[in-house]
């Protein structure tokens, strides 16, 4: 292997990795975040997504390591969303005393854990990365350490992302012993001489794996509780960039091991789906704390996604990477606006909570509209591009059937988006709020002014780049 091309590959992941050793170190001897610890963390995942632009592809590590131009298009994205998680995050924890220098080491590793899931071309970098990533995400959960609420969300994303590791793991260990490899291209070549069922049983205990770290149902059980229990800004992070990548990886496993096996694992995918959408848009009908809402609402997203990548083709891994796109994005802003908002201290975090917003905060409240209306796909927001991508890919992949069940349950959970905008425009205010920080502020404007039409702008830089990316991935 040569070395010097090995460096260039995994260039972002060596910045992520210094970055991460010197801002320990450097955190250790001044014990807690400044403004410009927080300013070098952002540089760190800035430069790292700089360097996935411009760095060369290839692969590295006897093909552990795949650098395409789907990893480009993923990572570029995850570690831009990490960046803003960093400020919005830190300043949100140093308002309430609780400030720690670990806070944007951990977001640095989970990035790097997430670049790594991408970039993975074999079982073992697969299930490196991804514990990485998780190893990070369960800290942060529970981060308010003091907080009983935080506490147990890290608890129980824990326990049950231990098993869901397990049984991921037993699976890998499955198609391994039926391919006689763990690199995806010869466990492909294995598929196509009759490694046939066992390794396609090994195949359904992986997808259910990475199942529960998108929350699909039905291994979303976590996803309720942890997101009302985790700090609000720590939520928005792992709501969004965790997901995507873990759909990219499992599009990866499916596209460059199964591809040949696509009649199989997409009834699989359908059925998960379609309950993520049915589970989405019902249980969150009964939600007033609007964390628990917005993580039906992420299921039934996923939901979605699982609906494009069931689509196969090119046309179908583009439309569940542009909608992962834009989901992150409406995510990333929820999360920033609910993290903007307080009164007399108290966060702002049921439906209840924001009636009046309108004559309190009316930017705001435009801004949770344009997030709502996103959410539900209605025009012109970016959420319709989204399941108009998604949907399209399915009508031409033959599955009219189901994107017409997924579309039944985007009106049912209509209800309680819109529930949420006429609280918010029509009923009277409790009381004043607070002042919103700046840079929660900056954050949700900036995501709403992408959700809103100027999306179509950014369709144009978008859909090909997706397009580019879906193509690096064949499958057939």
């Amino acid at each position: 292997m040569n070395l010097e091309n090995a460096a260039a590959l995994a260039g972002p992941e060596l910045i992520l990795i210094v970055s991460a050793l010197a801002l320990l170190v450097w955190g250790a001897f001044q014990s807690k975040a400044t403004v410009a610890f927080t300013i070098a963390a952002m540089a760190a995942l800035v430069a790292a997504a700089v360097a996935s632009a411009i760095g060369p592809l290839g692969r590295a590590f006897s093909g552990g390591l795949i650098v395409d131009a789907g990893a480009v298009f993923s990572k570029v994205v995850i570690y831009l969303a990490s960046a803003l998680a960093v400020p919005l995050g830190e300043r949100w924890f140093a308002r309430r005393g609780m400030a720690r220098f670990e806070y944007p080491v951990l977001v640095i590793l989970a990035a790097l854990g997430m670049g790594m899931m991408v970039s993975a071309g074999d079982l073992i970098s697969l299930y490196i990365s991804l514990e990485l990533q998780s190893l990070a995400l369960y800290v942060l959960a529970a981060f308010r350490r003091d907080d009983e609420k935080s506490s147990e969300a890290g608890l129980k994303y824990f326990v049950l992302g231990a098993l869901s590791s397990g049984i991921l793991l037993y699976g890998a260990s499955l198609v391994y012993g039926f391919a006689g490899s763990t690199r995806f291209d010869v466990i492909a070549g294995a598929m196509s001489h009759g490694a046939g069922i066992g390794a396609l049983f090994g195949l359904i205990f992986v997808i259910c794996g990475l199942a529960f770290k998108v929350s699909a149902a039905p291994f979303h059980m976590w996803t309720p509780d942890v997101y009302e229990g985790a700090p609000t800004p720590v939520v928005g992070f792992f709501a969004g960039a965790p997901k995507l990548a873990a759909m990219v990886l499992l599009a990866r496993i499916l596209a460059q091991s199964f591809g040949g096996a696509l009649d199989q694992w997409r009834q699989v995918l359908v059925v998960m789906a379609l309950l993520s959408v049915a589970v989405g848009a019902f249980a969150g009908l009964a939600q007033s704390n609007l964390k628990r809402l917005w993580a039906y609402s992420s299921i039934a997203s996923i939901g979605y996604a699982l609906v494009g990548l069931a689509a196969g083709g090119p046309a179908g891994i583009q439309s569940m990477l542009i909608y992962m796109v834009l989901y992150v994005v409406d995510v990333t802003g929820f999360f920033a606006c609910l993290a903007a908002l307080s009164r007399d201290g108290k966060a702002m975090e049921t439906i209840a909570d924001f009636a009046g917003l309108a004559r309190e905060r009316p930017a705001l409240c435009l801004a949770m509209t344009v997030f709502a209306l996103s959410a539900l796909g209605l025009p012109p927001m970016s959420g319709l591009w989204g399941k108009y991508y998604v949907f399209k890919a399915a009508a031409g992949a033959g599955l009219v059937w189901v994107a017409v069940a997924a579309l039944v349950g985007s009106v049912v959970a209509a209800f309680y988006y819109l529930k949420l905008i006429k609280v918010m425009w029509l009923d009277p205010s409790p009381g004043a709020t607070d002042a919103p920080p700046a840079e929660a502020v900056a954050i949700t404007y900036a995501a709403a002014l992408f959700a809103c039409p100027a999306v179509l702008i950014a369709l144009i830089v978008l859909d090909p780049a997706a397009q580019a990316a879906a193509t690096a991935l064949p499958l057939r």
